[in-house]
């Protein structure tokens, strides 16, 4: 399969017609990605799976670009190529879409699911076996974090909270400590649009942060079993997030 790329492989797949194609995106900054953002697609899809509505045509990273003001962020070209190094051989249904990384300037989340609706749907969908074709349902996936930045006031606007929960959906994994149906129950838009939010709970609590991991690096502390080896490899080459002179612990 190819790990960069809009649906070679999978569009060649013969969909269950009894359940509608869903495509997973999970938008951010990905510096670097871990086991954590592994993880969330997995969880996801387990509760897809136990739904019995959708079937899972794939899940796709799409890292912000460098444009993006956010400390700790590496290069777009670097968090591409890590994306892409995590998932190159842990998994049979994850890529990595460039399009955001290489924007000149930010783009909003609503903006990047209306192009993942575009590239995806543009055509009119997965073929059919009787030829016909069937939209993807496209849902955006986020920590418990995110959903809770929605009530926020003055980060993000009403419109494209209605677009983001209203047109596509979103899979949220909550977070320990965090209570996602309460704050849906608190926050009229995201109450508005309950029925196209899906809430996962963590069986497993997973914490790794990419925080912490860039703070790890800078310290000369190991990150063996934080994220895939390829990833800390070549956070290793290419002296990403240290200190000068400072080694690599776990490379």
């Amino acid at each position: 399969m190819n790990v960069t790329g809009f649906l070679y492989d999978v569009a060649a797949l013969t969909p269950d017609e009894t359940k509608i194609p869903l495509v997973i995106v999970a938008c951010g900054s990905f510096s670097p990605p871990t086991y954590l953002h592994l993880r969330m697609f997995e969880m996801a899809k387990d509760e897809i799976v136990e739904s019995g509505t959708y079937e899972i045509m794939a899940g796709y990273y799409s890292p912000v670009s460098s444009y993006y003001k956010k400390a700790g962020l590496a290069p777009a070209i670097h968090r591409v190529r890590m994306c892409e190094l995590a998932v190159e051989h842990t998994s049979t249904w994850l890529m990595v879409d460039p399009w955001e990384a290489g924007q000149p300037e930010y783009q909003r989340t609503a903006v990047v699911l209306e192009h993942f609706e575009e590239m995806l749907n543009g055509n009119g969908g997965v073929h059919m076996a009787d030829g016909s074709r069937r939209r993807y349902k496209i849902m955006l996936l986020a920590g418990g974090d995110l959903i809770e930045s929605f009530g926020e006031p003055g980060v993000w606007s009403e419109p494209d909270l209605h677009i983001i929960l209203g047109r596509f959906g979103c899979l949220i994994v909550e977070r320990a400590g965090s209570d996602v149906w309460a704050f849906l129950l608190s926050h009229d838009i995201l109450y508005h649009h309950r029925r196209n939010v899906i809430v996962i709970k963590q069986l497993i609590y997973n914490d790794i942060s990419s925080t912490k991991v860039r703070l790890f690096v800078r310290r000369g502390m190991s990150i063996k079993y934080l994220l895939p080896n390829s990833v800390i490899q070549y956070i290793h080459e290419h002296k990403l997030y240290r200190e000068p002179d400072r080694k690599l612990i776990g490379g």
